[in-house]
């Protein structure tokens, strides 16, 4: 008890030493000069931007030194770094030209320096190297466009149609991408008539890229009916529920964006697994649209890698020899974000369900398998939700 009694008035002075001290390193001088300008300035150029390099000031009052500058026409932005750092990043610029940056110390009373000016001339912004990469071509009910984005940088790539051929733009989709390469569509209900498309590039500082305009005339097709499709059990096809409640028919039941109504395998199978269908029609595909499981997006048992066959006449030992690769497809995260992770844009992609087109001359088809060959964790179960097919069905 002693003890306890010499204690607790020490470290009731130990708290105010501490709260002193706290108040003496917080206090702001008012009438402190404004710091020294820094020195030793040296700009390297990035693309849309450049980094900044200098020597810090020796100067007690300095808080941080920041840029401002003008990335268009009257739109200006500030870059701003602690009293530490002694790098400043540039960002924003929609051009190749020479831009006057403007460079400031200030105090911890916000007193500013005398600004230092030097001049920046940015390398080429993605917006740009984006835009030299996208090819725009007609495809069933609209187009497509590819494109790379080697940088990662985060962009939108616009699709644009001349709805009434007067030169009256409206959008059909946008794809908003950190990837660094992929294709999307843009679609609506396009009869197969020629028609003026248009894309364009634009960054998160309204940046926009020139445009190219096509005048392409979409495919023709129609939406397969999957009230005929039915389950061709056939000797060594691989998959297996893991439970009755996620049976294989809810993959083409119609319902989509519902985290239950899924088929999902059981866990202990490998990869790659296959199942069937029987069509119940001879169907010339176009396209195809997948809907994943809605909930733990680009996780675990998800699909990444599948492929998709087709038989007239199936091998009745369940063999492959019958059989023809109508396309390998892999699924893309627009994003580019690595692993699980996946941001609102990612989500918006995948509740709209995923395109995928089928390439080049194909047979027409009754029968067709769907072999998936890798998950997003690599793992021997996955899950699906829909299914659907686009095309032409053949008499």
């Amino acid at each position: 008890m002693k003890k306890l009694k010499y204690f607790i008035p020490i470290l009731l002075f130990a708290i105010f030493a501490i709260s002193c001290k706290k108040e003496v390193n917080t206090f702001i001088d008012a009438n402190a000069p404004a710091p020294a300008n820094v020195s030793d300035i040296n700009a390297v150029s990035t693309p849309g931007g450049a980094v900044i390099t200098y020597k810090i000031p020796a100067d007690n009052n300095l808080s941080y030194v920041k840029a401002v500058y003008e990335i268009q026409p009257g739109v200006f932005r500030e870059a701003k770094t602690m009293y530490y750092s002694d790098t400043l990043k540039l960002v924003g610029f929609g051009d190749t030209l020479s831009h006057v940056v403007k460079i400031y110390s200030v105090g911890k009373n916000e007193k500013e320096s005398g600004q230092i000016s030097i001049s920046v001339t940015p390398l080429l912004p993605a917006v740009n190297s984006v835009f030299k990469t996208l090819t725009l071509e007609a495809t069933f009910s609209g187009v497509r466009v590819t494109f790379q984005n080697n940088s990662k940088a985060d962009l939108s790539i616009v699709v644009l149609v001349d709805s009434t051929g007067e030169n009256k733009w409206s959008q059909v989709n946008a794809l908003y991408t950190k990837g660094i390469a992929g294709n999307f569509y843009g679609r609506g209900k396009f009869a197969p008539t020629e028609k003026r498309f248009a894309v364009f590039v634009r960054d998160r500082w309204n940046n926009k890229s020139d445009t190219l305009i096509k005048s392409l005339t979409p495919w023709a097709e129609g939406l397969i009916n999957k009230t005929l499709f039915k389950i061709y059990k056939l000797p060594g096809d691989t998959w297996q529920g893991v439970s009755a409640s996620y049976p294989l028919d809810k993959v083409f039941n119609g319902i989509v964006n519902v985290s239950e109504d899924i088929f999902a395998s059981i866990d202990d199978f490998k990869l790659p697994q296959w199942w069937t269908l029987d069509l119940n029609q001879t169907v010339a595909f176009s396209r195809m649209k997948i809907y994943q499981r809605i909930s733990y997006p680009y996780n675990g048992a998800w699909v990444k890698k599948f492929s998709i066959w087709g038989s007239n006449a199936p091998d009745a030992d369940g063999g492959w020899i019958n059989w023809v690769q109508l396309g390998a497809f892999t699924s893309f995260k627009p994003s580019g974000l690595v692993g699980n992770l996946y941001d609102a844009n990612d989500m918006a992609f995948v509740t709209a369900g995923e395109d995928f087109n089928f390439e080049g001359t194909i047979p027409a088809v009754r029968y067709i398998r769907f072999k998936m060959e890798g998950s997003r964790a690599d793992i021997g179960k996955y899950q699906l939700g829909e299914v659907t097919f686009w095309g032409s069905v053949i008499p």
